[in-house]
């Protein structure tokens, strides 16, 4: 069985972040797993934060595709790209306040064949930030989540910049707290959720208002239902767009896509 199109390569493997925090032996075992399991095609490469470089290059060898996540500043970019010698770099994930000089590292150090995003600041204009990556081959990227209720951003800032993006004809992923497919509070921590299946219909949306509106359903039957209408050609233009998120779970969204209906193969079979 193929994974649907609307999901491959969805899911980049960001085990070893917050909250899962798993010890990189763990995540590197783990990620072997996924790569050989029948939803393999879901999964993205193995994201590694730069001061655990050296220890992955030691536990992995060039057959698993990582992904480099610099959030310090373009001055890292050519030392972690030195430490991942030996090791398959399919991507590179730089934050930097200066998005410009991002983009400026990128294009003097990214080797051939690697893609990148940039890490977007929340504060501020986002419309610089957004002007400055148009015309580059670079992603943009922008936090979904993390360990505080203000790493959340509403569904008005969410959508201001899935309609940015999409104005300039940028491509996007997203990181931390898309956890679960549909939007949800979560019980323990009081924090409003993103889901990833409301981010994959919303970037469909033509207008913001019309984004948000997605972003806020809460209703997983309303969004399955929606996403199982989507014609292919509207799913090559969601993907185009939204092109991944990082999960520190690999199970938890593929077992919310399976409640949905949206897999159509059990996850015993894991």
């Amino acid at each position: 069985m193929t994974v649907p199109a609307l999901f491959t390569g969805l899911f980049d493997d960001a085990a070893v972040f917050p909250p899962g925090d798993a010890p990189l032996p763990d995540a590197v075992a783990a990620h072997r797993t996924h790569r050989a399991s029948w939803y393999a095609e879901s999964v993205g490469p193995l994201l590694c934060g730069a001061g655990r470089i050296g220890e992955l290059a030691a536990l992995a060898g060039p057959d698993l595709p990582v992904g480099l996540v610099l959030p310090q500043g373009s001055a890292h970019l050519a030392p972690a790209l030195a430490d991942a010698a030996g090791l398959t770099v399919a991507t590179v994930e730089l934050a930097d306040p200066d998005v410009r000089q991002a983009v400026a590292a990128l294009d003097a150090l990214l080797p051939e064949g690697v893609t990148a995003a940039v890490e977007l600041p929340r504060a501020g204009r986002p419309e610089d930030a957004l002007d400055a990556l148009t015309g580059t081959p670079y992603r943009a990227k922008y936090r979904t989540g993390g360990l505080s209720a203000d790493a959340f951003p509403d569904e008005a800032e969410l959508a201001a910049f899935l309609a940015g993006c999409a104005e300039r004809g940028l491509p996007y992923k997203c990181t931390a707290g898309l956890h679960h497919a549909v939007r949800h509070t979560d019980a323990a921590t009081g924090f409003e959720h993103h889901g990833f299946l409301n981010v994959l219909l919303a970037s469909l949306a033509g207008d913001r208002k019309v984004a948000a509106d997605v972003l806020a359903e809460r209703n997983g039957a309303v969004l399955a239902g929606a996403a199982g209408e989507l014609t292919d050609p509207q799913i090559a233009h969601i993907r185009r767009h939204f092109t991944a998120f990082g999960t520190c779970s690999i199970a938890e969204p593929l077992e919310d896509l399976e409640t949905l209906g949206l897999l159509g193969r059990h996850l015993e079979d894991r």
